[in-house]
């Protein structure tokens, strides 16, 4: 191959290996568009947009009273008004710490006695038809119990998000301690692995995925938990606001509430989703895994 061969050679890789370089960030998608692939808040946005959209409708056509159902837009004017007077701030602080104590609480419980209740059958035996009598019971009822027995101050609220915090993540907890294969667990002891590493090392990593679905289904429950406690004997939180709110018949306040605890529960959810990638790194599985990109 002569000089001239050469050289058109080293052109032609360099003209294709540029042309595939420009092809992959031709492909590559806006920056608007990877900020709503990371975050997926395109579907909320466009709820709030149809939202606005049937509210200025409504008004002009009348389907119904126009005051039941405020714009955005003009939830938002309110808000800010009810915010310069500190009542938004103080409510959002204290409904935040009711439900990460509750939450956090009731989750230790309920992993605590699901290790004791996977490591010694007897305790189990003892304890789930009682769990199974008492767990279905609703907040709202037990709600009066725990003002009456332990007054109206913060420890009956963070009580009662506990124990609804509590029922659904010990039966996921428990399950998860269950479903360990028992084939790792002899392998393990075949390596001689203590009665602490097989726990540490093979049961808990195979239990925290239901420990972690356990925690997201009860989220939505010690929310609900959080509402209901502060609608009853509170000075301050999201709650409060509503039955004001309803006192008063002051329906933008009641929605300014409702999205303010929306918002913070997707906070919570979202930063439970953060724990569960960071800790669940490892595991892939499922349709989008498997398909090849």
């Amino acid at each position: 191959m002569n000089g001239a061969n050469l050289s058109a050679v080293k052109d032609t890789g360099a003209g294709s290996a540029a042309l595939a370089k420009a092809a992959v960030i031709g492909k590559r998608p806006p920056a608007l568009s990877r900020f709503f692939q990371k975050y997926n808040i395109l579907p909320s946005i466009l709820f709030f947009v149809f939202w606005e959209l049937f509210s200025r409708l409504n008004e002009t056509a009348k389907f119904f009273n126009p005051n039941f159902l405020p714009a955005p837009t003009v939830l938002l004017s309110e808000g800010w008004e009810l915010a310069k007077t500190g009542i938004i701030t103080d409510s959002l602080i204290s409904s935040t710490i009711r439900i990460a104590l509750g939450f956090v609480i009731g989750s230790a419980a309920a992993v605590g006695l699901g290790v004791i209740m996977s490591k010694f059958k007897t305790v189990e035996r003892w304890f789930s038809p009682i769990l199974n009598l008492v767990g279905p019971i609703p907040t709202l009822a037990l709600l009066p119990l725990f003002i009456i027995w332990f007054g109206i101050g913060e420890f009956p609220k963070v009580l009662l998000i506990a124990w609804t915090t509590f029922i659904p993540v010990l039966v996921y907890t428990l399950d998860g301690f269950k479903s360990v294969p028992s084939t790792l667990i002899r392998s393990a002891l075949s390596l001689g692995a203590t009665e602490r590493q097989i726990f540490t090392r093979v049961m808990l990593p195979s239990a925290i995925p239901n420990f972690l679905v356990g925690a997201q289904v009860s989220l939505g429950l010690s929310f609900s938990a959080l509402i209901v406690s502060e609608m009853m004997g509170a000075k301050s939180g999201l709650g409060y606001i509503i039955v004001d709110a309803r006192n008063y018949l002051k329906i933008t306040n009641m929605f300014i509430a409702i999205i303010l605890i929306g918002l913070e529960y997707s906070l919570f959810s979202y930063l439970l989703k953060l724990v569960e990638r960071r800790v669940m790194a490892w595991r892939k599985g499922g349709l989008r895994d498997a398909i090849e990109k």
